[in-house]
């Protein structure tokens, strides 16, 4: 190998102790088969449960997407009140719940409420001790009912209506003038109060 010109000379290192930086990974099968067992141990320990925890159906953010239905974080506070769970039962029994989110609906609510019901027909809560059931514990024949670990499926975003004619109440009716009234109507309901008590007050004094 020639040089030409005025060049640095290479200074190659070819007889580097190599082997000793090779990271080897000949322990892949043994490590693969001993994650198996440990997760057929860790299932077994856990006994029959759902593979996912439950979450609400919730519709997507904006305006470009709000028309599809996804996976939420968790249920409100009100709906799993109104399917009758409480807030911590939930968790313990696969249901999340979130208490920031805020119902803005009763379509989207109901939805969320006849999840939690459908969960609840088929959940089966094994007994730690099954000859001192606890309250809530299954008892009976629902001890031998089959299971399933399937997840209760999101419902269709698209609810298809047959189609009908418009009624009269429906063109009369105008759906930007009412919500510019109803802001209205609760931006200027402090100011309203305070109007109406200072007359009361007032036609009080000449009374006197």
């Amino acid at each position: 190998m020639g040089f030409a010109h005025n060049n640095v000379l290479h200074q190659n290192h070819f007889r580097k102790d190599w082997q000793t930086r090779v990271r080897t990974w000949f322990d892949q099968p043994g490590r693969k088969l001993r994650r198996r067992t440990a997760r057929k141990t860790k299932a077994a320990k856990l006994g029959v449960r759902p593979l996912t925890l439950l979450r609400p159906a919730v519709r997507a953010q904006t305006v470009r997407y709000n028309r599809k239905i996804r996976e939420g974080r968790g249920f409100t506070l009100a709906e799993i009140k109104e399917a009758g769970i409480g807030k911590k039962e939930a968790r313990g029994v696969g249901i999340v719940v979130d208490h920031r989110r805020r119902n803005l609906s009763e379509e989207g609510k109901a939805i969320n409420v006849e999840r939690l019901k459908a969960y609840k027909e088929r959940l089966i809560i094994f007994p730690r001790n099954s000859k001192k059931p606890k309250k809530g514990d299954s008892t009976g024949d629902d001890l031998a009912a089959p299971t399933t670990r399937a997840t209760i499926p999101i419902p269709s975003a698209f609810i298809r209506e047959e189609p009908r004619k418009i009624t009269e109440e429906e063109r009369e009716f105008q759906a930007y003038r009412t919500l510019r009234d109803e802001r209205a109507t609760a931006r200027n309901e402090g100011k309203r109060k305070l109007r109406e008590a200072k007359k009361a007050e007032e036609e009080a004094n000449k009374k006197k």
